[in-house]
Order: C-alpha cells, then sequence, then structure tokens
C-alpha cells in the first residue's frame, strides 16, 4: 500500500492530507443534531483514540484550535501515550489575551499558528484588516510557522498585495464569511445560523490558492458533510481538490468515524486521486 504523500512545513514533512479539529469540538456546521452527536462521541478518551487511528492511517498531522480546556488536554493526553501527530494550531478568538494564547501554542508544540478565520473576516467586513498584522507578527516572534486563516478569498489577494509576512494560508473552499459572523465555538448562538455552499465558491478560491506561491492548506472541501452523500462524491470532491490546487499544498478534512471508518476512507481516496486511480 501507498504512504500517504507528504511536503514540507518548515522543518518538518506534514502529510498532503491533514486531520481537521472541528469534529473533536462538536462543531459539525451541518446541524445542531450532528454537532450534539459529535460531542458525545468524543469524550477526552473518544479523541485520544481517534488521534492513534489517525496516526495508525498515515496521517501525520492534526490541525485544531488553540483552546486551553479541550485540545490542549487532549495533545498532552495523546503524547503521553506515545502519540506523535504533528499539530497546526488556531488561535482562540475567545481568549481575553490572544497574544498570549500565541506563546502558549507554540510552547505547547505547534508548528505553525494561524490567525482565526473568522476572526479574519470580522475585522475585514470592519475595514480593520491590517489589526491581523500585530499577531502574525507575534506568531513569527515564537518562532513557528506563521498562517493567516480567511474564508474570502479577497484577503489572501490583499496580504499577498500587501506583502505580509506568512508563511501559509488556511484558506476555506467555502466563503462562510459575506456577512460578519463568528464560529460557533467563540459565540455559541452562532451554531443556529444557516450557512451557505455553492458551487461556484471552490473555484473561486482555488484560483486565488493557485496564483499565491504561499503554501495552502484548504479546507472545507466537503462542505461540511454536504457532499457526502456516496462514497462516489467524496472521492470526486478530493478529486477537485487535490487537482485545482498546488503541488505543494494540503487538504484538511474533518472526520467523524462513529458510523463509518472515515479516517481510512478519506486516506484511500486521497491515496487514489494523487497516484491516479
Amino acid at each position: 500500500m501507498f504512504q500517504l504523500p507528504t511536503v514540507p512545513f518548515g522543518e518538518h514533512r506534514i502529510t498532503r492530507l491533514i486531520s481537521g479539529g472541528n469534529p473533536l469540538c462538536g462543531n459539525s456546521h451541518f446541524s445542531p443534531e450532528m454537532s450534539a452527536d459529535m460531542r458525545g462521541y468524543f469524550t477526552d478518551a473518544g479523541v485520544v483514540q481517534y488521534l492513534h487511528r489517525v496516526q495508525q492511517a498515515g496521517i501525520n498531522t492534526l490541525q485544531a484550535r488553540g483552546d486551553y480546556h479541550r485540545i490542549l488536554h487532549w495533545v498532552e493526553l495523546f503524547r503521553r501515550e506515545g502519540g506523535q501527530l504533528h499539530w497546526i494550531a488556531q488561535t482562540a478568538s475567545e481568549m481575553h489575551d490572544v497574544f498570549q494564547n500565541i506563546r502558549i501554542l507554540a510552547a505547547a508544540g505547534a508548528i505553525g499558528i494561524y490567525h482565526h478565520g473568522a476572526r479574519t473576516d470580522t475585522w475585514w467586513h470592519a475595514g480593520e484588516i491590517d489589526r491581523v498584522n500585530d499577531y502574525l507578527k507575534r506568531i513569527r516572534d515564537c518562532g513557528v510557522r506563521v498562517g493567516l486563516g480567511t474564508h474570502i478569498p479577497a484577503v489572501i489577494e490583499y496580504a499577498e498585495e500587501k506583502g505580509w509576512d506568512v508563511d501559509f494560508y488556511m484558506a476555506c473552499f467555502y466563503n462562510l464569511s459575506r456577512k460578519p459572523r463568528e464560529s460557533a465555538l467563540v459565540a455559541p448562538a452562532a451554531a443556529a445560523a444557516p450557512e451557505a455552499y455553492p458551487d461556484e465558491d471552490p473555484p473561486a478560491m482555488c484560483r486565488v490558492i493557485r496564483a499565491t506561491a504561499k503554501q495552502c492548506l484548504a479546507f472545507k472541501i466537503l462542505a461540511a458533510n454536504r457532499r457526502c452523500t456516496t462514497q462516489q462524491d467524496v472521492r470526486e470532491a478530493f478529486r477537485f481538490a487535490f487537482t485545482h490546487v498546488k503541488p505543494q499544498d494540503a487538504v484538511v478534512v474533518g472526520m467523524f468515524p462513529k458510523y463509518l471508518d472515515q479516517i481510512r476512507l478519506n486516506v484511500e481516496h486521497t491515496l487514489a486521486v494523487l497516484h491516479g486511480d
């Protein structure tokens, strides 16, 4: 069996398929019922077991938000059992001091930190996008890879035009920020807000991804479960993603293996697409 291809990420190499962290926190972006199901499944022990399964399947990198009471706790438990996964961390916008949050994430072993996309987009709509730069500088000071998250293609174009000191973009295939919004994990009331996933969004973000020389981590390639009716639908979503991003890019996919071995299946889809099957 083929091993998952890897690409450089600073001094490390990350698999081109990365495990996303939203399901671990019960943030399905699909329905309140699915989010509740995820929260029930991903207990402390359930998350640690999941991370071991991810590593055993050949995925070597986790993307997850950097809050203190969940991800840092789970990663520590996983490491105590000998687990080894690279971790790319998102800033936790609800923290009273996000600069401190960045320092703690770096000290906890994150190999890259990116500015939370929903907060990036909020400042974009408010005309305050340049505020992000202070946080990017703090990430750089911590000696890890510097990332910028967004759901809006124009944000990446702006950062490129301004020559911001960024190593990678966390780029959503769907623009969930056409209007100002907060993440459901920052503002729980936002969980009930409807989200649109129009077909024209992925090509628009992919044009921007291909236009930048910077590495991009593409996420929501499955439209948060909306492109998963059959495994052929999933395969085609993976095919579109990998053929429309750059060879040095990776995709981030949240997985919920309660009813189906999504970890194994997504590894198989990745291998099939990247090896031309």
